[in-house]
């Protein structure tokens, strides 16, 4: 079944659906999920989803974006290793969950290259995230979420308990006909390397994160 696909910037994109291609258990330091492996056939990209406990509709659920510097190297210039974490161990003692993992969303979709070089803008030049990707040419955020929406129909979950602090990401998803019936904010401690990130993405990406109230400038 094809999708129309309503990306953040509201933008309409058609798109093929998923092919499941693969299950297994996949035991992990957070508890135990069950990786499905799919084939995006739009873009020719693998995507997985990880389930905890038994499928249903109110599942907690993380859409999350592919992000190497924060989940495979460290990086403290964001949150995304915190948030993925601590998604997964949310689902563990929730005892249900899911966890989209999107590949091809590296830097806000524009790629781990054009990430590195804003980042380098950044640093030299004191540009916020987004003022940063527009001095490259480049979109603010280049996300788009059908194949989320995709892997929750094939999963066969209509409404989630949403895992996130993006209101542009819940508009995303109940445009494809998710029903969000809860969003749960996933907040994470800010540090001197990732504050003013943060801060950017309250106010430039109308992220919500009251978190940050009386303890950033």
């Amino acid at each position: 079944m094809a999708y129309q696909e309503v990306s953040v910037n509201g933008s309409p994109r058609q798109t093929a659906a998923v092919e499941r291609v693969v299950e297994v258990r996949l035991p992990t330091v957070h508890g135990e999920f069950r990786a499905i492996g799919y084939m995006d056939t739009r873009t020719n990209q693998e995507q997985v989803a990880l389930v905890h406990g038994e499928i249903a509709d109110g599942a907690l659920t993380r859409v999350h974006s592919e992000c190497l510097t924060g989940e495979v190297f460290g990086s403290t210039h964001c949150e995304c290793g915190d948030q993925l974490g601590t998604a997964m161990r949310m689902m563990v003692a929730d005892g249900s969950g899911i966890l989209i993992y999107i590949q091809g969303h590296e830097g806000r979709g524009i790629g781990l290259l054009a990430k590195l070089k804003a980042l380098q803008l950044q640093q030299a030049e004191g540009l916020d995230t987004v003022e940063a990707n527009l001095a490259l040419g480049l979109p603010v955020d280049a996300r788009e979420y059908t194949v989320a929406v995709e892997i929750l129909n094939d999963l066969g979950v209509e409404s989630v308990r949403l895992l996130s602090n993006n209101p542009r990401k819940r508009d995303a998803l109940e445009a494809n006909g998710i029903r969000i019936a809860e969003r749960i904010p996933l907040l994470i401690p800010p540090n001197k390397e990732n504050h003013q990130y943060l801060l950017a993405k309250r106010k430039r990406l109308d992220h919500s994160l009251p978190h940050l109230d009386g303890l950033l400038g």
